[in-house]
C-alpha cells in the first residue's frame, strides 16, 4: 500500500501542510513514523479520510444536488459570444473550463477573480497514474 508523506496529503487533500498536521495530532487522521521520524499517512487511510471531509456538509452553505463532485475555485477567465460563454475556474492545482449558455453565465454575474464551484457530473472518467520520481 502506498504511502503519502504531510506534504503530499496535504496537496491531495487541498489544505496546508499544517492543516493535515493539525488533524493527525487531534487524531482525525492516522500517522505513522518511519525510521527516520518523518510522519506518513497509509494510502488507504488517506482514501478514507479525503471522502470523510469531502462528504462534511458546509453550514454557511447547505444545498441539495445529485452532482456529487464539486471543486470550490477562483474564476479566472470568462469569454462569452453572442450564445455561449467559456469559464475556467482554478482550484487548487485544478482548472476546469465549463462550456455554459451565455444566459446562464450573464443571470450568475461571472467575472475574474469570483468564488464558484466546478459541478463536475460525467459518465466516463479515465484514470491515469503518474510517473514515479
Amino acid at each position: 500500500m502506498p504511502r503519502y508523506r504531510i506534504g503530499q496529503a496535504s496537496e491531495l487533500l487541498g489544505v496546508s501542510p499544517d492543516t493535515v498536521r493539525r488533524w493527525a495530532d487531534g487524531g482525525r487522521i492516522k500517522t505513522t513514523l518511519d525510521a527516520g521520524g518523518r510522519r506518513h499517512i497509509d494510502g488507504a487511510e488517506l482514501a478514507r479520510f479525503a471522502i470523510e471531509i469531502a462528504a462534511a456538509p458546509s453550514p454557511d452553505h447547505p444545498r441539495r444536488q445529485s452532482a456529487r463532485n464539486r471543486f470550490l475555485g477562483i474564476v479566472t477567465r470568462v469569454v462569452k459570444d453572442k450564445v455561449a460563454a467559456q469559464v475556467e475556474i482554478q482550484s487548487g492545482p485544478h482548472r476546469f473550463v465549463a462550456l455554459i449558455t451565455r444566459e446562464a453565465a450573464d443571470e450568475l454575474e461571472l467575472v475574474p477573480g469570483m468564488l464558484a464551484n466546478a459541478v463536475v457530473k460525467a459518465t466516463s472518467v479515465g484514470v491515469e497514474i503518474p510517473a514515479q520520481p
